[in-house]
């Protein structure tokens, strides 16, 4: 791809975030609409987590897929069929009759989700080549999900209390459309210089595992064990042998070899640990704030933004810490603030005062809002820019599987302990040992992050870097002779 202008740039970068802003959007949306959900559609707590893993989880299984893809036969034209797929998903979950028909129709959205945040996280890579620019791009990048985040609630709680829940995939209709107008009249084609082969087997078995995985544990508090067993050796045995297949494959769908590299393998770990962190956060927050408190969905848009707008404002702050002193102070940061929110629920029930429930939404809006950015930029910048897409959907799978496991976790915690003749009761104990969970996570974010941003760290990322490149060039010049 020949170098382009600053303007032309900035101009792709927002038709990237464009894309991020559809898929986020429709996540934080979706999260205020559950309880509308439920009463509509008589759905359980397992059917609640359902509408927001099958889309998380497909989204998961076919990330990499659709980067390595976008790679081999070009990004735009990846991008610009997830659009057109996204967009029709979202039109087709707006008229979905019952609740087996939205998660059916949420699978379609995510098909078309997959093609666009690691094709658009590839354009940008290869768009922005310097270092420093790079890393504020993907500020910015993260500070959609702040917007998103900030937004989603206000426009998501409007509609459903003005319109409905159906509403909330409406508003997908015009960006997608305008985001597929502007991506074929200014977004290049690239793709990488040598095309890698298709990984049937490997992608079956991502599917296997994530799938299974995650029946069993939405499942396992209503399921006999006869049924979620089998669920979960099938995911046992899909890890393993994925393992195995992969490191003998010589271009597989998962490079194993990325993983040499200490930043990159933390910033896999880190992903999961913030976004199931986030997926439970959100799961929690909503049911409660409408369930217990009986606010509507508005006001519970509201009472989230003390934890929607520190992520949008620390973002860009992240982005810009990173491009000038590294990953290693956002990510202490993040992983303290995410700790301390997930301790004042855990500990001293921050949720039955309106002060503490501020200070813990802000707590966490400002961890997860410096989380971002080191993640995506670490994950990428120490690899060759042709690997790109690939290295970029693995980080976006990270996520994406973290916010399911988070939400499937998390529901089958809360399903297993609250009574359903005294909800609004029992649900402060029944979501104590989810609190804890998340403390967790946030804790892994912090201990992960100090370990794996240091110096020896960043030198088994140069000498991943420099393995890659040889084995790429040892390849061009076999396949040339």
């Amino acid at each position: 791809m020949s170098e382009l202008s600053p303007r032309r740039r900035l101009l792709v970068l927002a038709i990237c975030c464009m894309s991020l802003l559809l898929v986020s959007l429709d996540n934080t949306v979706l999260n205020v609409a559950l309880p509308s959900l439920q009463r509509d559609l008589d759905a359980s707590t397992s059917g609640l987590q359902w509408t927001i893993d099958a889309y998380t989880l497909v989204l998961a299984s076919l990330l990499m897929l659709a980067g390595s893809t976008a790679d081999r036969i070009g990004r735009r034209r990846v991008f610009t069929a997830g659009l057109v797929v996204f967009t029709l998903g979202s039109l087709l979950c707006s008229l979905a009759p019952n609740l087996e028909a939205l998660v059916a129709f949420r699978m379609v959205q995510a098909v078309g989700g997959s093609m666009l945040n690691p094709v658009a996280m590839s354009i940008i890579t290869n768009t922005f080549t310097d270092p420093r620019e790079r890393a504020r791009a993907i500020g910015a990048w993260g500070a959609v999900v702040g917007l998103s985040m900030a937004a989603g609630p206000l426009v998501g709680g409007l509609l459903v209390d003005s319109v409905g829940w159906r509403s909330i995939f409406w508003i997908n209709l015009p960006v997608g459309l305008a985001a597929l107008v502007l991506t074929l009249r200014f977004v290049p084609e690239s793709r990488a210089p040598k095309a890698r082969r298709a990984d049937p087997v490997g992608q079956l078995l991502v599917i296997a595992l994530f799938g299974s995985l995650t029946y069993a544990i939405i499942e396992a508090p209503h399921a006999s064990l006869s049924t979620t067993v089998p669920f979960g050796a099938v995911a046992l045995a899909s890890l393993v042998a994925l393992l195995r297949y992969e490191s003998r494959r010589h271009e597989p769908l998962i490079d194993l070899r990325f993983f040499h590299s200490a930043p990159f393998s933390g910033a896999t770990v880190i992903a999961v640990s913030a976004f199931a962190s986030l997926g439970g956060f959100l799961f929690l927050s909503t049911l409660y704030l409408q369930n217990v408190r009986g606010l509507s969905a508005l006001e519970a848009g509201l009472w989230m933004l003390p934890m929607a707008l520190p992520t949008f404002l620390c973002a860009p702050l992240s982005g810009r810490l990173v491009g000038n002193r590294g990953p290693r102070l956002p990510l202490l940061i993040a992983g303290g603030a995410m700790t301390a929110a997930g301790l004042l629920f855990a500990l001293f029930e921050a949720e039955t005062s309106n002060a503490t429930l501020v200070v813990g939404y802000v707590l966490f809006g400002v961890g997860f809002g410096f989380v971002n950015a080191p993640i995506t930029n670490t994950a990428v910048s120490g690899m060759p820019r042709a690997q790109a897409g690939v290295a970029s959907a693995v980080a976006s799978t990270s996520r994406q599987l973290g916010q399911a496991l988070g939400v499937a976790v998390i529901g089958a915690v809360l399903a297993a302990g609250v009574d359903s003749s005294s909800y609004a009761e029992s649900f402060t104990e029944a979501s104590r040992p989810g609190w804890w969970i998340l403390t967790a996570c946030g804790l892994a974010v912090l201990v992960v992050g100090a370990a794996t941003s240091g110096r020896w760290a960043r030198a088994t990322a140069r000498r991943t870097a420099e393995r890659l490149e040889s084995a790429e060039i040892r390849e061009v010049a076999g396949a040339d002779a």
